[in-house]
C-alpha cells in the first residue's frame, strides 16, 4: 500500500475500547461471540439449549413420517418463445440516484426482477452497482407501498383524477397557468424536460420548482463563480497521480462515484499499475469518509476550516493572495501537486461553499490539469435550477395565496427541507395539491390526491448519467399496484392522459433520431445505452474567486450534516437490507447517531448511547452520541434520513432526526452548536465488536517502499494462524484434478462500500434479523467488511478487511460437525450440507474467521405472496435452525458447469462471476479456477 506505515501484523484496533484494553471489552472478547449470542435467551444454558435439540432430534423421526400436502402447479398454456422455465433473461435498463442514472442489468425469473447487476458498457457504472441499486429490487416488492389512489383519503380511481386535473386546466388554461406549480427532485431525464417545455410553453405563467435535500447548488455556483457559466466537471482519476480530496467524498457520494472508484482503483492496483506510478491521495474532512480512509494522507479538519486550507493550497501554488499560516498537510500536498503539473486533482466536496470549488477549478487550471485529469462540459439539458431558492420562492408563493394547483413528483419536503422553511405551514395554502410517490410520506398527508407511483422497474422512462449519456428505462414487471410515473402525471396536465410512458419516451427519441429509428431503439434497449452525442467538451478559463471580507480559523463546536452511508436522505428508510448494513467505521445498524470526537467525548464525560442534547440556532434535538476515531475534534456529525414518522414498518420511528437541526444557511455545516449530557442511555446495535478473531491478525500491510523491495514481504512476515496445523488433514491431501475454485480480494482496492455484501444479500436469499438481534450478534450476511484502525485515535489510519467464508483447505469447521453437515468437495469448496445440520454450531465455534451464521429463528416466515418474489429461485430458502455461510455463489459455478458441459468445453476463465465479484466498484474481487495457470485468480495468488 502507498502508506506510509512499517510492516505491521500487529496493534490493530476495532473499537476504542479495544485500544485502550478496557476490561470490561476483554472480558466480553473472551468469550469469542457477543454475550447471548450463543443461547436461544439470555436465561437459556448452553446444557439446556443441548436437551432441548436431543429432543429435537429424537422427535425429527416421527415429523419426517408427515404427508405433506399435496400442491398442484399448472404450466404455461402457450409458453413464450423467448422463455425458457427455470432460465432467467437478462434486460438491459437504469436507475437513478438524486436524478444521475446509472446502467444497470436486471435478472428476471419468469417476469419477476430478482437480481441487480451493473452495465458493464455503460460509462457511469463500467458494471459495478452501490449498495441502492443493489437493494431497490427490496423496494420493489416493499408491501408497505402506496397501493391505492387516493382523494382526501379515500380510494380512488385514476379516471376521477384525469377528471379533476381536466377541470383544474381549464382553469389555468384562462390565467396562462398562473397558479400551476411543479415541484420535482433533480431531473435529468430528456423526455421529462420536453414535457415540462411543452407545459411552460402552453401555461407561461406556471413554475417548475426543484428541491433535493442534497442539492448541489454549491457546484453550480462554484463553477459559475469561476468561469462566468455553469460547466460540470468531470474528473478522470485514472490519469491523475496526485490528488488532493478538499471534503469531497468522491467515491461514495458523489454521482459518478461508480466511475470514480473504478479509476481510483485502477491506479492502486498493482499488477496493472507499475508500483513507481501507484496514485496518492491527500483528504481534509471532518468526519471519516470512505475517500477518507484511502488516504496517503488524512487530515482531520473542521468543516468550516477547508476554506481557509483550500485557500493556503491555492497561495502555495500561485493561485490569488497569500494566506496567513503554514499547515503541514498543506505543504506536502502542495509539493506533490507542483511536481504532478497536468497529472494532479483537486476536487472539493458537495457540501464545501461555493469558493472552495471555485478555488479548485483554478488551481486545476493553474497547474494545467484541464483538459486531462479534469474535463468540462456543458449540461446535456437547460441550466439546473438553483434548488434552494427554487423551494424558498415555492413556500413564498404558496403563503401568498398564489398557487391553485401544485403537483409533487416523487419529493418528500415537509420531512426534507431544511427546519427555517415552512413547507408543512404553506401546503395547506394551495387549493388543490397533487403527490405521486412510491409511499405515503410525511408530504402526502398534505395533499388532497396521492398517485402511487410505479417502481423504476416497472415504468419507462429515460435519464442522463453524470457525464450526460442516456439510459432507456425499461419495465421488468406490470405495476405491482397500478402506479403510474411522473410523465404519465405530466402527460394528464397536457390533456393527453391517452398516451403512456412507452409512447412518451419512444415518442421523444423518434424526435431525436427520425431515420433508421427502430433499429437504433431496439439497440437502446438491448445496450442499455442511446446511441446519441454527449455533451461537447468545453475549455473554460478559471479565475480565483475574491477574496472573502473575513475568513477566521472556526471556533467552538460545529454542526455536520451528511447523507447516512445506508438509507442516504431518507428514501431507503424502509428498506431493510440497507438498515442492516453495517455503516463504515461505527458499524451501527438500524440507527444514526450524533459523532463525536474522543477529545469531545472526554470533555462531556460520554460514552457510546449516552443521550445529549444538541442545540443549534434556537433548535433542539434528543440523539445517542457514538465516539468515532478520526472525527474532527470540535465537529458533531448527524446524518440526514433517520427519524420517519411515515415510512411504513421497518423504518418508522428509527433514529434521530437530523433535518430538524438544519437549516437554509447551515445546510452542511455551521458553527454555534451546544451538547448537554443528558441522563439515561440509548440502545445502539453495532457490529463492530462482533466476531472477535482471538489475536489472529489477517491484516497485513506495508510501505510502498517495502513492496518495492520485496513483493513477497507480507509472506516473509506472516505468522501461522494459531492451530492452523493442528488439523487432522495435512497440505496437499486433497489432490484437485479438475477445477480449484479460488477467490481474492486486494485490500489495496477495496474501498468498504458493503456492495458486496447487498450484493450476496440479494443473490442468496439472506434474511435480516433486526436491530434487537443484531445486537445479540445474529447478523446473518455471509460476507462482512470489518474496519481496522491504527494509531491514534484522533486521527488513526483504516484498513477495510472483507471477511467470506475462506473455503479452507484443512478446514477447522469440517472435523467437528458430529452429521457431516460441513464437507469438503473435490473443487476446493467448503459445502454445507442444510439437510443435515442440526445446529450444534461446533463448526462456528472452530471457525478462526467467524464467517458462520447461524439461523437461530424463523426469518422467513409470514411473508407476503409479494415479498416471496425477491427470491432467487436458484437458492435454498433457509428455515430456522441451519448453519449458513457464503458459498461462493455455487449456484452461478453450476449454471456455468451446465454451459459447458453442453458444448463439450472446460469453464472459461471469467465465466463464473460471484455477486460480490460483479458488484465491487474498484474490482476489489477476482474469482476463478486456480488450477488454471492462465486465470487471473491464480496469477493473484
Amino acid at each position: 500500500m502507498n502508506k506510509s506505515a512499517p510492516i505491521h501484523s500487529h496493534g490493530y484496533w476495532r473499537s476504542l475500547a479495544e485500544a485502550a484494553k478496557d476490561g470490561a471489552y476483554i472480558g466480553q472478547a473472551h468469550r469469542e461471540f457477543p454475550v447471548a449470542a450463543s443461547e436461544w435467551t439470555s436465561d437459556l444454558s448452553r446444557r439446556h439449549f443441548l436437551k432441548i435439540m436431543g429432543a429435537s432430534v429424537a422427535l425429527a423421526g416421527f415429523a419426517g413420517c408427515t404427508k405433506q400436502p399435496v400442491e398442484k402447479i399448472v404450466p404455461y398454456v402457450s409458453q413464450p418463445p423467448e422463455l425458457t422455465p427455470g432460465k432467467p433473461l437478462f434486460f438491459a435498463t437504469g436507475t437513478t440516484l438524486n436524478g444521475f442514472a446509472s446502467g444497470i442489468i436486471v435478472t428476471s425469473h419468469e417476469g419477476r426482477p430478482t437480481k441487480i447487476e451493473g452495465n458493464p458498457d455503460h460509462p457511469a457504472s463500467g458494471g459495478a452497482t452501490s449498495i441502492f441499486a443493489q437493494a431497490s429490487v427490496l423496494d420493489l416488492y416493499d408491501p408497505d407501498r402506496a397501493q391505492t389512489l387516493l382523494y382526501a383519503g379515500e380510494p380512488a380511481n385514476w379516471g376521477s383524477f384525469l377528471s379533476a386535473m381536466e377541470s383544474a386546466m381549464v382553469a389555468q388554461a384562462a390565467k396562462q397557468g398562473a397558479g400551476l406549480r411543479i415541484l420535482t427532485g433533480t431531473v435529468t431525464s430528456p423526455s421529462l424536460f420536453a414535457q415540462m417545455h411543452s407545459l411552460l410553453s402552453v401555461y407561461p405563467g406556471a413554475k417548475w420548482h426543484q428541491w433535493e435535500p442534497l442539492t448541489r447548488d454549491n457546484v453550480r455556483d462554484g463553477a459559475s463563480a469561476a468561469f462566468g457559466q455553469i460547466v460540470e466537471a468531470q474528473y478522470h482519476f485514472d490519469k491523475a497521480d496526485v490528488v488532493v480530496a478538499l471534503d469531497s467524498d468522491f467515491l461514495s457520494t458523489h454521482p459518478a462515484a461508480l466511475r470514480h472508484a473504478r479509476d481510483f482503483a485502477a491506479r492502486r492496483r498493482v499488477g496493472n499499475t507499475a508500483p513507481d506510478s501507484l496514485n496518492r491521495l491527500y483528504v481534509a474532512e471532518p468526519t471519516p469518509s470512505l475517500t477518507g480512509a484511502m488516504a496517503d494522507h488524512r487530515l482531520s479538519a473542521a468543516a468550516a476550516d477547508i476554506a481557509l486550507l483550500a485557500r493556503e493550497l491555492a497561495a502555495k501554488l500561485g493561485v490569488g493572495a497569500s494566506a496567513n499560516g503554514s499547515n503541514e498537510w498543506v505543504n506536502a500536498a502542495a509539493d506533490d501537486l507542483k511536481k504532478s503539473r497536468g497529472r494532479g486533482l483537486v476536487v472539493a466536496g458537495e457540501q464545501q461553499p461555493p469558493e472552495v470549488h471555485a478555488l479548485a477549478h483554478a488551481i486545476n487550471h493553474q497547474l494545467g490539469n484541464d483538459g486531462t485529469t479534469v474535463v468540462y462540459t456543458t449540461p446535456a439539458e437547460p441550466v439546473p435550477t438553483a434548488q434552494l431558492e427554487s423551494l424558498k420562492q415555492l413556500v413564498s408563493d404558496l403563503k401568498s395565496g398564489a398557487v391553485d394547483l401544485l403537483v409533487m413528483l416523487g419529493c418528500n419536503p415537509v420531512f426534507d427541507a431544511p427546519a427555517d422553511i415552512d413547507i408543512a405551514g404553506a401546503l395547506p395554502h394551495a387549493k388543490l395539491c397533487v403527490r405521486l410517490g412510491l409511499d405515503e410520506n410525511e408530504t402526502s398527508r398534505y395533499c388532497h390526491w396521492h398517485i402511487p407511483a410505479a417502481h423504476e422497474l416497472e415504468s419507462w422512462g429515460d435519464a442522463r448519467s453524470f457525464d450526460g449519456a442516456a439510459s432507456i428505462i425499461q419495465p421488468l414487471i406490470e405495476p405491482l399496484y397500478g402506479g403510474k410515473s411522473a410523465l404519465e402525471v405530466i402527460e394528464a396536465l397536457l390533456h393527453q392522459p391517452g398516451r403512456t410512458g412507452y409512447d412518451i419516451v419512444r415518442d421523444y427519441w423518434h424526435l431525436q433520431a427520425p431515420a433508421d429509428f427502430e433499429k437504433q431503439w431496439r439497440t437502446a434497449l438491448s445496450k442499455g445505452l442511446v446511441p446519441a452525442p454527449q455533451p461537447a467538451a468545453v475549455s473554460p478559463v478559471a479565475k480565483p474567486p475574491a477574496a472573502p471580507a473575513s475568513l477566521a480559523k472556526a471556533g467552538g463546536l460545529e454542526i455536520v450534516f451528511r447523507p447516512d452511508p445506508t438509507i442516504w436522505d431518507g428514501r431507503f428508510a424502509n428498506n431493510a437490507w440497507l438498515q442492516e448494513l453495517a455503516k463504515p467505521f461505527t458499524k451501527l445498524t438500524w440507527d444514526n447517531a450524533a459523532l463525536v470526537s474522543p477529545a469531545l467525548a472526554a470533555r462531556e464525560h460520554l460514552e457510546n448511547g449516552d443521550m445529549i442534547q444538541l442545540r443549534f440556532k434556537g433548535r433542539t434535538l434528543q440523539a445517542a452520541a457514538w465516539i468515532l476515531p478520526g472525527q474532527a475534534e470540535n465537529s458533531v456529525t448527524l446524518h440526514l434520513g433517520y427519524g420517519r414518522t411515515r415510512v411504513g414498518s421497518v423504518g418508522s420511528g428509527a433514529g434521530f432526526n437530523a433535518y430538524a437541526l438544519r437549516t437554509s444557511d447551515a445546510l452542511w455545516f455551521g458553527n454555534g452548536l451546544e451538547i448537554a449530557k443528558m441522563g439515561g442511555t440509548y440502545p445502539l446495535s453495532s457490529t463492530q465488536r462482533h466476531f472477535n478473531i482471538e489475536g489472529r491478525d489477517i491484516v497485513r500491510e506495508g510501505t510502498l517502499a517495502d513492496f518495492k523491495a520485496d513483493p513477497h514481504f507480507i509472506d516473509a512476515h506472516e505468522e501461522p494462524l494459531p492451530g492452523a496445523n493442528d488439523t487432522l488433514y495435512k497440505p496437499g491431501e486433497f489432490p484437485y484434478t479438475g477445477y480449484k475454485w479460488g477467490l481474492s480480494i486486494d485490500l489495496n482496492t477495496c474501498i468498504g462500500c458493503g456492495a458486496c455484501t447487498i450484493a450476496c444479500q440479494a443473490e442468496n436469499n439472506i434474511p435480516v434479523v433486526g436491530k434487537y438481534q443484531v445486537g445479540k450478534g445474529r447478523e446473518m450476511q455471509w460476507i462482512r467488511v470489518d474496519d481496522y484502525f491504527r494509531g491514534p485515535a484522533e486521527s488513526p489510519q483504516v484498513t477495510h478487511q472483507p471477511v467470506p467464508c475462506m473455503q479452507c483447505e484443512n478446514a477447522p469447521c469440517e472435523l467437528v460437525c458430529p452429521v457431516g453437515a460441513t464437507v469438503h468437495d473435490n473443487e476446493g469448496l467448503n459445502v454445507q450440507v442444510y439437510n443435515r445440520c442440526v445446529g450444534t454450531r461446533y463448526c462456528s465455534n472452530n471457525c478462526p474467521y467467524k464467517v458462520r451464521r447461524f439461523n437461530f429463528l424463523e426469518f422467513n416466515a409470514g411473508m407476503t405472496a409479494v415479498q416471496k418474489m425477491v427470491k432467487n429461485p436458484d437458492v435454498t430458502v433457509r428455515s430456522r435452525g441451519v448453519m449458513e455461510k457464503c458459498t461462493y455463489c455455487v449456484q452461478r459455478i453450476n449454471e456455468a458447469r451446465i454451459a459447458a458441459e453442453l458444448a463439450d468445453r472446460k469453464i472459461r476463465d471469467g465465466e463464473v462471476v460471484t455477486a460480490c465479484q460483479a458488484a465491487c466498484p474498484a474490482q476489489a474481487i477476482v474469482f476463478g479456477d486456480l488450477n488454471d495457470p492462465a486465470s487471473r485468480v491464480s496469477k493473484l495468488k
